[in-house]
């Protein structure tokens, strides 16, 4: 099996979809697929046979349809990413881009170049995915990073005793003075 992991963000990631179903097309994946779509409509994928779907799976339901795949194509989150690679699994990871109104900005292209150099696969074209799907990389097997996780990280360093008071007045004070209000 394999699985296509989208992630939870609101917008949609169509390339992906659009990619998987020329895979099917063209007989190249052969075997069933699942995948996690969060936001985005799936009606290309619908007719095929192979496929089944959900927007969203709880932690313990993803993680027992990676343990049953041959290869994982995960959006380049950071999240899965860093999971992935420490499961000992087979992915490759395909980043959102804004040009396609993936997302909003490119942080996951940047992440995926990063991270490429550590090892993971990124698919940043069809070809390269279709390579993947017909010879999958090897798994990592190891943690990616050795630091914190990136909300573990925020929620420290920006936990109600660490955040300062602000310098200025609020705005409306200011006007009100200022203004005689």
């Amino acid at each position: 099996m394999i699985t296509l992991t989208l992630g939870t963000t609101p917008y949609p990631f169509g390339r992906a979809l659009q990619w998987m179903h020329q895979l099917l097309e063209q007989e190249i994946i052969t075997e069933p697929v699942f995948v996690q779509h969060g936001s985005t409509d799936i009606a290309l994928l619908q007719a095929h046979e192979r496929v089944s779907a959900a927007a969203l799976l709880t932690a313990p339901e993803l993680n027992e349809k990676i343990s049953q795949s041959r290869l994982v194509i995960s959006h380049a989150g950071q999240g899965s990413t860093r999971k992935l690679a420490a499961q000992n699994k087979s992915f490759v990871i395909l980043p959102r881009l804004a040009k396609y109104e993936e997302h909003v900005d490119d942080h996951q292209l940047r992440f995926a170049e990063g991270v490429e150099q550590l090892g993971v696969t990124v698919c940043r074209n069809f070809d390269t995915l279709k390579k993947a799907v017909v010879s999958p990389p090897e798994p990592l097997n190891r943690e990616l990073f050795s630091g914190p996780k990136l909300g573990d990280f925020l929620a420290q360093k920006y936990a109600p005793e660490r955040v300062r008071k602000p310098v200025h007045p609020p705005v409306r004070s200011t006007l009100a003075q200022r203004y005689g209000g």
